[in-house]
């Protein structure tokens, strides 16, 4: 039975090579996520911010120009999320509805050593609904 286990010389080790790949893997996924959350997060916190300021902005009481408050505090948001400044902002007025538009790109490291950068693309119209636009 000894004789039978010293032939079989390919089927041992290997565990120890194996391990290091799977603990690679785990590493480049890990630092992946670590550069990919924190953006994504800002980005959908823009996007919550987006619509309570277009909410707002449509039920802004007196003399006040809704176009303008909603422009500072979107501009206030992307300052607060760490949004490039040069994203493109549109405010518009029709009718009795506000909408803004956001749009930016970000580059997002997901190898190390800047091995592949991830081009996160954000494009979002925010736009009133609910009980203030019912007539």
């Amino acid at each position: 039975m000894k004789e039978h286990l010293k032939q079989r010389d390919s089927e041992r080790g290997g565990a120890g090579v194996k391990f290091l790949i799977f603990l690679g893997l785990i590493i480049l996924v890990a630092h992946a996520g670590y550069n990919y959350i924190p953006v994504a997060y800002s980005a959908e916190s823009l996007k919550t911010e987006m619509q309570t300021a277009v909410l707002q902005g449509l039920a802004l009481p007196g003399k006040v120009n809704p176009v303008d408050n909603v422009k500072a505090r979107i501009a206030r948001s992307i300052e607060q999320n760490q949004i490039p400044p040069e994203a493109l902002v549109e405010v518009k007025q029709a009718n009795n509805a506000i909408t803004a538009h956001v749009a930016y790109t970000k580059d997002v490291n997901l190898l190390p050593f800047g091995l592949y950068k991830y081009k996160y693309q954000f494009d979002h119209t925010a736009t009133p609904t609910g009980f203030l636009l019912k007539q």
